[in-house]
């Protein structure tokens, strides 16, 4: 064997399927990579597993940590959301499983890297960006770009057969009438029965389905649940006065957002190879974290640093989900947003209830509202002079004025 690749390995049929395949087609060695970065599925025995079906070597890596205190903060210092729903759960997790993946294929001096993902996602390219830009000679395999792989697999029924004659151990089940992908930050549904737009995935039916993370709003406690965050520069260091990581944040407000029913979204969204698809998400955890920050933004940041971050967010976001976390455009746009964050410090108090996300006060040290200015009472301070107004309002209508003057004479 002369070459030597790094999957991207879950243990599942299609992972497996991979691993075998690639062996064998590229007459290469194998080296597995599995992230946990939250799935929280069962790792046990994956070694062993790997290693039947044929890798050389497997690194099994708990990536929580740099996840969330790396990739998803940041994030929530962008405000970023997706097309004005989506919060980027699935988007933000691969570069971080890909750039882990380079540095494995550079310690284990691999000439590629492989992973999973089809033809017609956005993973690919998620994956893809990350290796150009950390390891630009490293070759990418992707099988399912590979009209040989097509052709030798047209269907699940044939990865079984194929299983079974390889004697590669997978438990081979019904197949779901929906993909998954789970972490940290969320959890996705697509495909099968949600590539029905009029289909109803809120529909107390489904609740068995769609309720990995959380209840279903109607589900929720019928009394209102209070919880507190303080930030500091922008970032929750605690939770109801407890100070927390980011990953124990994540994992506290994922808990008690997915009691509530918080965070659940179905959307449309637009794919960055050109086709829309429809996804359901649960993002309870992160839905709490990004409402607050932006609660501590609004009593803390400057008006016109605000209103320039908000104006990027769209550009921040889409580059997330396009895969270019490590490009030259993100990097500068997270120092101006780390720049903004400078004093965004204080408490939020938020209520949760029935699926909903309320702000119930905010405070802070570095507060630029002062009730003594916007007060509808008498000025105390003498701060505003209403009469200034007058001024203010004259030469912002000038131009309105002479526009319509010169309307008029047509």
């Amino acid at each position: 064997m002369n070459r030597k690749i790094v999957l991207a390995y879950s243990g599942g049929l299609d992972t497996s399927v991979l691993l075998s395949w690639i062996k064998e087609t590229y007459n290469a060695e194998v080296i597995a990579f599995c992230a946990n970065i939250g799935q929280e599925e069962e790792l046990k025995g994956l070694d062993k597993k790997a290693k039947k079906t044929g890798a050389s070597k497997i690194y099994i890596d708990d990536l929580q940590d740099e996840f969330a205190r790396d990739f998803i903060y940041p994030m929530i210092q962008a405000n970023a959301i997706y097309e004005g729903q989506y919060f980027l759960g699935t988007s933000i997790a691969r570069p971080l499983i890909a750039k882990r993946m380079v540095e494995i294929a550079k310690a284990e001096k691999a000439d590629s890297i492989a992973h999973g993902a089809t033809g017609k996602g956005n993973d690919q390219v998620r994956f893809e960006l990350t290796a150009a830009a950390l390891a630009p000679k490293l070759e990418v395999i992707a099988p399912w770009r590979d009209e040989r792989f097509r052709a030798q697999f047209p269907g699940r029924a044939e990865m079984i057969a194929y299983c079974e004659e390889k004697t590669i151990p997978v438990q081979a089940s019904a197949k779901k009438p929906f993909s998954m992908d789970r972490n940290l930050l969320h959890i996705s549904y697509e495909a099968g029965i949600l590539e029905d737009p009029w289909f109803d995935a809120g529909d107390l039916k489904y609740r068995d389905y769609f309720t990995t993370l959380s209840v279903f709003p109607e589900d929720a406690p019928d009394k209102p649940a209070y919880v507190t965050l303080d930030f500091v520069n922008g970032n929750c260091v605690a939770v109801d006065g407890k100070a927390m990581t980011p990953l124990q944040v994540m994992k506290a407000l994922n808990k008690l957002g997915g009691k509530h029913g918080v965070g659940r979204v179905d959307m449309v969204e637009n794919r960055f190879v050109g086709m829309k698809s429809r996804g359901v998400y649960e993002t309870p955890g992160g839905a709490i974290l990004h409402f607050a920050h932006r609660q501590m933004e609004s009593l803390t940041m400057d008006r016109e640093v605000m209103h320039l971050r908000d104006g990027l967010i769209p550009k921040y976001a889409t580059l997330v989900y396009n895969g270019f976390w490590y490009a030259p455009e993100r990097l500068a746009l997270q120092a101006l947003v780390t720049e903004s964050q400078q004093k965004v410090t204080g408490t939020v108090r938020v209520k949760l209830f029935k699926g909903g996300i309320h702000a119930a006060g905010r405070k802070s040290k570095f507060s630029l509202y002062r009730a003594d200015v916007a007060t509808m009472e008498a000025d105390p301070s003498n701060a505003y002079n209403q009469d200034d107004a007058t001024g203010f309002i004259r030469l912002n209508g000038l131009r309105l004025k002479t526009g319509a003057m010169r309307d008029a004479r047509k």
